[in-house]
């Protein structure tokens, strides 16, 4: 059994419905339990972020950068970096803008920083970039060419209902189930380790 909690901020929709897809993507994963905390609640969740396996943060990019209430969490984790409470855990990341770009990799970027400096262990999204030949279409995983994380793009002038596209959702299951399956594997290692 192997615990993966998905830590995100939504500010519209569009990251949460972005969110339950890794959720999903990791609950596929036989032997994982999945926790879905909102960022709003991740400070009475922080025992259970503590006895994670892997967490996966997730944000809206906005102006190039996190949201405002998830940077905000991420300075209220301090007392967990300065202990090391969340070293060797397996991190991951996914963010959701209404451009195609967005700026987003930044986001990445600061999401795998933040996770280097907790000591954590990075996975980064392994699919080759879709929508980038003559054959491609948006239907294809990793439409946006992301190597870091997941990304997703939903426009600004529709609700979730209308967005992120399917693509940009099966991407974000994968991503849940990638971590996943690593954690579990790690797991299982573990176990090997004390019953040899």
């Amino acid at each position: 059994m192997s615990n993966v909690a998905v830590v995100y901020h939504s500010g519209y929709g569009h990251t949460k419905k972005q969110a339950e897809a890794v959720a999903a993507g990791a609950e596929s994963v036989a032997g994982t339990k999945v926790l879905l905390i909102s960022v709003d609640e991740a400070a009475g969740q922080a025992a259970a972020l503590d006895a994670a396996d892997a967490i996966i943060f997730g944000s809206p990019t906005y102006m190039g950068s996190v949201s405002g209430p998830f940077k905000t969490w991420m300075d209220a984790t301090s007392q967990t970096w300065y202990a090391r409470g969340w070293k060797d855990k397996l991190a991951a990341g996914f963010t959701n803008s209404a451009s195609q770009s967005g700026d987003k990799l930044n986001s990445l970027i600061q999401l795998a920083i933040f996770a280097a400096q907790h000591g954590m262990l990075w996975v980064g999204l392994d699919l080759l970039p879709g929508n980038n030949n003559s054959k491609g279409s948006v239907n294809d995983l990793n439409r946006l060419g992301s190597f870091l994380g997941a990304m997703a793009q939903s426009n600004a002038d529709q609700g979730p209902e209308d967005g992120p596209i399917a693509s940009d959702l099966e991407t974000a299951k994968h991503l849940g189930r990638r971590v996943a399956e690593q954690a579990a594997q790690r797991a299982k290692a573990k176990r090997e380790l004390v019953d040899a």
